[in-house]
């Protein structure tokens, strides 16, 4: 019978809740009427939830977005929770202004930092403002040119570590080579990565050690969740103290949170302790770890406090997270098309036996750095970024569009509150910006994008991508996951062909953890086996 009474009071915490929530409803309703120009858009199918919950089910919102920018124009409306509205930019113009401003006009509202400091802390990713300009500076040394460079050998270590215990596996497998699940040893590879780069420590789950990270990460399975999880999670953007209510969502999200911190502050207290005893080297020093604790001391030019130094896990997942993802996406695309693998493969060999060098990976291998665009734009890690202005914004816009009322207007005033979405997705896959085969897997394109005119050019961010966000909050560790991604990525093309052991049209599916990553369909959990034979 015990289980039964955690199940009621769970029920009861919730319900309770729940009842507070909605006696507060019609106040809520009443300070809806948010001013400003009414555009097109898709009308709402609920009055509670406005389009949130197709938004949510839909296996990808961009192709969504898309289909609403070709018919309601590139700037519109969506409906959302309680009557409430969100204005979505498909026009590069009004992007470009939404990222430049994204400390001084457009931050995260109130749901998105409760769930981010519920999770991390008040670090990098919460702070907003002069704090955020403070954090980042006082972390930006470790993500520098000169000390990419240095890591680079880090990256190397580990993709040969990871392609010797893949050798072993094949000394012992039948010709055709052996059935490899490649996401799980992505994660391996990303996590030893960042915790030696990052972290100064290593996890050494490549040599066969237990890791709570990735024991964490793959108990991140929010499939088949309840009615009652989904329904707070999506209130939750109107009422962020449901982040804190005891959903299996939140239950899971909170041994997310306990688990970061603990290892996280772990190697703090270690690296602290190796400092007092000049153990740590410059290159310790100049890491993640090594500017937190600099950026510790009282005297410090660029001070965070104790609260706000412990709050730097999410680095960690931040590291370990995106760059798995991406490798494993652009296996998939490889094996999808052996011929575009064999032509890596063949610009890759040049180097022999030896490595390219960090110069080498970004100025001399124009097919290798196709491939990683490509898989950046057509699988970015983070769908969409959606933010609220603090202050009355104009948005400037490409060409003129038409609002509901049929005036035609070439600005769009934005008030003070109004939440505004750039869906990463659409923009990095759409055919009006990219042509239309942006939807297939073409690395070739980026060779020849300088001479092709196509309105992608309009879009600022790297290379014309907004993967990586643009603006102050560009993502501060871009060139450490290139770098990471491109030397990884060329030791096991290098060494190993790939290929679904059900061809080329094995279909790819959704996992849907705290990203969402690929899974081949049918598969439990994030898993993608792949044939893995040696590179002849």
């Amino acid at each position: 019978m015990a289980p039964v009474h955690q199940l009621g009071v769970t029920d009861v915490l919730i319900l309770v809740s729940l009842f507070w929530l909605f006696s507060k409803v019609v106040r809520h309703l009443a300070k809806r009427n948010v001013p400003g120009i009414k555009l097109n858009g898709p009308p709402s199918n609920s009055l509670v939830l406005g389009l949130n919950r197709r938004l949510f089910k839909v296996s990808d919102s961009g192709v969504l977005y898309q289909e609403w920018a070709a018919k309601y124009g590139p700037v519109f409306q969506v409906p959302t929770i309680f009557q409430g509205r969100k204005i979505v930019l498909c026009d590069p113009k009004a992007v470009n202004h939404f990222y430049s401003m994204h400390r001084s006009i457009y931050v995260k509202s109130k749901w998105g930092r409760s769930v981010i400091a519920n999770l991390f802390g008040r670090g990098l990713f919460w702070a907003e403002g002069e704090s955020h300009k403070r954090q980042r500076n006082a972390l930006t040394p470790a993500f520098s040119n000169a000390a990419i460079r240095r890591l680079t050998q880090v990256f190397y270590d580990s993709a040969h570590k990871l392609k010797n215990n893949w050798n072993t596996a094949l000394d012992n497998a039948p010709p055709e080579g052996d059935i490899i699940d490649v996401e799980h040893w992505m994660n391996l590879v990303a996590l030893d990565n960042i915790g030696i780069a990052g972290f100064s420590h290593d996890f050494r789950t490549l040599d066969g050690e237990y890791s709570a990270v990735v024991a964490a990460f793959d108990s991140l399975n929010f499939e088949g969740q309840g009615i009652i999880s989904s329904l707070v999670f999506l209130l939750g953007t109107q009422f962020p103290f449901l982040a804190n209510l005891p959903t299996k969502r939140n239950r899971i999200m909170g041994n997310l949170r306990r688990t970061m911190s603990g290892i996280a502050d772990g190697l703090l207290e270690k690296t602290r302790r190796e400092k007092k005893t000049h153990v740590t080297d410059e290159t310790t020093d100049r890491s993640i770890i090594g500017l937190l604790l600099k950026a510790e001391g009282e005297d410090a030019e660029l001070h965070m406090d104790q609260t706000e130094v412990m709050a730097q896990n999410v680095l960690l997942l931040a590291g370990y997270e995106s760059t798995s993802i991406s490798l494993t996406w652009a296996l998939i695309e490889l094996a999808k098309k052996p011929e575009l693998q064999g032509k890596l493969r063949e610009e890759l060999t040049q180097f022999g036996v030896n490595d390219p060098t960090w110069d080498q990976l970004v100025t001399t291998l124009p097919y290798l750095d196709s491939v990683v665009l490509e898989t950046l734009r057509l699988h970015p890690a983070l769908p969409e970024t959606s933010r609220q202005a603090m202050v009355d914004d104009i948005l400037p816009i490409s060409e003129p569009i038409t609002t509901a009322s049929g005036e035609i207007v070439d600005s769009i005033p934005i008030p003070k509150g109004t939440v505004v979405t750039v869906s990463i997705r659409c923009m990095n896959q759409s055919e009006v910006f990219w042509g239309p085969n942006a939807k297939e897997f073409k690395p070739e394109r980026w060779l020849t994008l300088a001479d092709d005119p196509l309105r992608a050019k309009e879009i600022q961010g790297h290379r014309h991508l907004i993967t990586f966000l643009d603006g102050p909050r560009t993502c501060l560790g871009k060139s450490f996951a290139l770098a990471e991604f491109k030397a990884v990525l060329s030791v096991l093309i290098k060494n190993f062909t790939f290929e679904f052991p059900d061809g080329p049209e094995t279909e790819i599916a959704k996992h849907q953890g705290l990203i969402v990553r690929p899974k081949v369909a049918g598969q439990p959990g994030g898993n993608v086996p792949m044939r893995v034979r040696r590179a002849e």
